[in-house]
C-alpha cells in the first residue's frame, strides 16, 4: 500500500468513528444515569387508599401545654393545712381542667367510694351507647328479686311486684337520688362489674377499683351474707344488729383496710377532666351525664355548700356505713366552674373519721371555698 492509500485509510476510519459517535446524542446518556440514580416515589396512601372509620369518642385536638404552670401557692398550703388537721382519714385532689397541674392530700392513697362509684355505672352505660351497643331509651322490667338495699326510693314503683321504666329514667334516678336498685339494673345492662373495670382500663384510667354490686359489697362490710330477703323493709338492719360486735367491728376493719371499690383522689379527679374534655364519653353523652350531675338532690351542704355565687358545681357523693363512733365513705366529687368558663375537678373522700356530720360538711366546703379564692391569683 502506497502512503497516499494509507493516508486515505486513516481518513476513512475517522470518519467512521465520527458518524457512529454522532448517532449516540451526548444529553441523552446524562439524564438516563440521572434517572437511575434518583429513587423512584412509592405512591402515597389517599383517602381512598387509607380507610378513615369514625370513631365515637375522637381524642382532643393537639395542644400545647405550659409544663411551667403550677398552682396557686395558698392553695397548695389550705389543702394541706385541711387534710393535717382533720381528724380522720381524708383525701383531697383539685385540679384545674386544662392544665397540667393537681394539687392533693393522700391524693393516691385508696379511699371507699360508696356510691361515688355510680359515676362510673353511668358513664359504661353511656360509652355502651356511643358504640351503638344500648340505647338510652331502651326499657327495662325491675321486679322484686331485682330490690337491693338502703336508699332505693324506685322501690316504691313496684306494682303488682314489677315496675317498667327507660334507662333514662333509671340513670337520672341513680346519679341525681343515689338510688342503689337504679344503679345495680343499670350495671347488669352493661355486663356487670366486669364492664365497668373494662371501661375504666380502655380509658387508662388507673387506681379506681369497682366493687362487686351494692348487695355484696354492704352486706360484706357489715360481715352478712347476702339474702334477697334483706331487701325488704328493715330486715337488713335487724339482721345487721344480731351481729356480734366483734364481727361488725371486724368486717369493717377488713372492708376499709382493703376496699373493693377503694378509688384514689387524684385518679378520680383526672377521670372528671377527661369528662369534662370529651375524653371519656362522646361530646354529646358528656352533655347529657353532666347536666344530670348537676341536678343531684344529695349532698348540697358538702362541696356544694362553699361554692360562692356566680360559680356552678356538678356532683356525685356517697356515703358509707356507720357503726358508732365511726362513720365511713363520706365523699364528693364533682366538677367547679368559674363565672369565667375556667373549669375545676374536685374530690374529697372521708374514708373514716369520729367527727360529726358538720364537721365534715365544713372540711368540704373549705375546699370549694379555697378553689375560688384562689382562681383570680393563678
Amino acid at each position: 500500500m502506497t502512503s497516499n492509500g494509507y493516508r486515505g485509510g486513516i481518513v476513512r476510519l475517522a470518519l467512521l468513528i465520527a458518524a457512529l459517535s454522532a448517532c449516540v446524542s451526548a444529553p441523552e446518556r446524562p439524564r438516563a444515569e440521572a434517572a437511575a440514580a434518583v429513587p423512584q416515589k412509592k405512591p402515597q396512601p389517599t383517602t381512598n387508599t387509607w380507610p378513615i372509620r369514625p370513631v365515637a369518642n375522637p381524642p382532643e385536638p393537639y395542644r400545647d401545654i405550659d409544663q411551667t404552670e403550677t398552682p396557686p401557692p395558698a392553695l397548695v398550703a389550705v389543702v394541706r393545712n385541711l387534710g393535717q388537721s382533720f381528724s380522720g382519714k381524708v383525701g383531697i385532689a383539685v385540679r384545674r381542667i386544662g392544665a397540667d397541674w393537681t394539687v392533693a392530700w393522700n391524693g393516691n392513697a385508696l379511699f371507699p367510694q360508696q356510691s361515688v362509684s355510680k359515676l362510673w355505672v353511668a358513664m359504661t352505660f353511656l360509652d355502651a351507647v356511643d358504640r351503638g351497643k344500648l340505647r338510652i331509651t331502651d326499657t327495662t322490667t325491675i321486679t322484686k328479686n331485682d330490690l337491693t338495699l338502703f336508699h332505693q326510693p324506685s322501690a316504691a314503683m313496684l306494682k303488682d311486684g314489677m315496675w317498667t321504666t327507660s334507662y333514662s329514667d333509671l340513670m337520672r334516678r341513680a346519679m341525681t337520688q343515689s338510688d342503689n336498685t337504679a344503679n345495680d339494673t343499670l350495671l347488669r345492662a352493661v355486663g356487670g362489674p366486669e364492664a365497668v373495670r373494662s371501661y375504666l382500663a380502655r380509658k387508662m384510667i388507673r387506681d379506681i377499683r369497682f366493687g362487686p354490686g351494692e348487695r355484696l359489697l354492704q352486706s360484706a362490710t357489715a360481715g352478712l351474707d347476702w339474702r334477697q330477703d334483706y331487701s325488704i323493709g328493715r330486715n337488713f338492719y335487724a339482721a345487721r344488729a344480731r351481729l356480734p360486735m366483734a364481727a361488725r367491728v371486724r368486717a369493717l376493719d377488713n372492708y376499709l383496710a382493703n376496699p373493693p371499690d377503694g378509688a384514689a383522689p387524684s385518679s378520680i379527679v383526672r377521670a372528671l377532666a377527661k369528662l369534662k374534655q370529651n375524653q371519656m364519653l362522646s361530646p354529646a353523652s358528656s352533655r347529657l351525664l353532666m347536666s344530670i350531675m348537676s341536678e343531684a338532690k344529695t349532698g348540697p351542704r358538702r362541696i356544694k355548700g362553699g361554692v360562692p355565687p356566680g360559680w356552678s358545681y356538678l356532683h356525685k357523693t356517697g356515703t358509707g356505713q356507720d357503726l358508732p363512733p365511726r362513720s365511713t365513705g363520706y365523699n364528693d366529687i364533682g366538677i367547679m366552674t368559674a363565672p369565667d368558663g375556667t373549669s375545676y375537678a374536685v374530690a374529697v373522700m372521708i374514708g373514716s373519721t369520729t367527727q360529726p356530720i358538720p364537721a365534715r360538711m365544713e372540711l368540704m366546703q373549705a375546699v370549694s371555698r379555697a378553689i375560688a379564692a384562689n382562681h383570680e391569683k393563678h
